[in-house]
């Protein structure tokens, strides 16, 4: 999945030049894939239910799979952003089970640092990768879809492998006891949704989300036009950022359950705040480098704190729907929030985009303050 959300910024520059697009339009990639997700946040707990935990792991690779097929043969740009509204299903349903499924064992903050810092990793190489082939080795912007076709093959094959044993009646099965517990309440996506903290979840992960492939996605750009750095360096600033998020969800991880999530979580946004201010205010591009990595490292592990706080705020029997509900808005949040602020460069210069992620950050400290109280996890108790 890294690979995919990473390496659209990267490829973007190269994508407007081959199809002689705007801002705007060329845009429309971080929007498409908000359709996908939409799709796969109704229909996660049913998928769930009818072809379980196994037929997720093959169904999510087989849909970006056939994204990067299309993809792979430069079809015109329509043909383009329809098929990433496949991948955009591919990678929500995987989303939702993954980090539900997790996000409910021991240790899960420290399980999902490393599962998000697999992601990360992924993000991490995904520019450097797309650069290189582009720039050193003069490939088109397309071939580079050849490298995650091939890790889906690899991950359908071991998530078969994985959960060859769990099917849609298991699934129903373990949740059968967290319906009797919820004292009538309805399971599934109607349930989630009249919880409140689903949809401050839902809203936490739409801006961070946001604010991760904006960041991600312009900042070649960015660093390209705003700070006069060649196509190579640009590439790598990317990778920069990508990196210090990788090396956040792994190390923060492990830091975030000895302070607690609500504390931890607020520590790093306000940190963020400061190292945004930072780059945007120094118009030099090593401190512009060095600033982002430091940003991608303190906002890195904030998705998988958001996946922790929903599974000990809501009833068990809710967390896939909730976490996917979450989720899915966060794949809204990685499409709707880039296109705009790609919509705001077209208009009013690449220059913008640090201000406006500083405004992102300061709604996201203010959503994280409406949490309630946090218990303690059930393998904490």
């Amino acid at each position: 999945m890294g690979l995919n959300d990473a390496s659209y910024g990267a490829l973007l520059p190269f994508m407007q030049t081959h199809y002689h697009l705007s801002y705007l339009v060329v845009s429309l990639v971080f929007a498409f894939p908000f359709i996908g997700y939409s799709i796969a946040s109704i229909f996660n707990h049913r998928l769930h239910s009818s072809i379980g935990q196994r037929g997720i792991a093959l169904l999510g690779p087989c849909a970006r799979g056939t994204a990067y097929i299309v993809l792979s043969f430069h079809p015109p740009y329509p043909a383009v952003v329809a098929v990433l509204a496949i991948a955009g299903f591919g990678i929500g349903i995987i989303d939702a089970a993954w980090n539900a499924w997790i996000g409910d064992l021991a240790d899960a903050n420290q399980l999902l640092g490393l599962m998000h810092g697999a992601y990360g990793a992924g993000a991490t190489i995904a520019p450097l990768i797309g650069t290189t082939m582009v720039v050193k080795y003069g490939c088109g912007w397309w071939q580079y879809f050849y490298v995650p076709l091939v890790m889906c093959v690899v991950e359908a094959g071991w998530g078969l492998r994985a959960f060859s044993s769990e099917d849609g009646k298991g699934f129903r099965e373990r949740n059968e006891r967290s319906k009797r517990e919820a004292a009538g309440q309805r399971a599934g996506l109607r349930g989630a949704l009249r919880e409140k903290v689903t949809w401050i979840c839902a809203a936490f992960l739409f801006m961070y989300v946001g604010v991760e492939v904006s960041l991600g996605g312009w900042i070649v750009t960015f660093m390209s036009k705003v700070r006069d750095a060649n196509a190579f360096d640009s590439g790598i600033s990317a990778t920069g950022f990508w990196l210090g998020l990788t090396l956040g969800r792994v190390t923060l991880g492990f830091i975030t359950p000895k302070i607690g999530e609500r504390l931890a979580v607020s520590v790093y946004l306000l940190l963020s705040l400061g190292l945004e201010l930072l780059f945007w205010l120094v118009p030099n591009f090593i401190v512009s480098a060095v600033m982002v990595a430091l940003l991608g490292f303190f906002l890195g592990p904030l998705f998988p704190a958001t996946i922790v706080a929903a599974t000990k705020l809501l009833p068990k029997h809710l967390h896939v729907s909730a976490i996917g509900f979450s989720a899915a808005l966060g794949g809204g949040g990685a499409a709707i929030v880039p296109f705009v602020t790609g919509a705001i460069v077209a208009a009013t210069g690449v220059d913008k985009l640090e201000p406006i992620v500083l405004a992102l950050i300061v709604v996201l400290l203010g959503l994280w303050l409406l949490l309630p109280r946090f218990p303690k996890h059930e393998h904490e108790s």
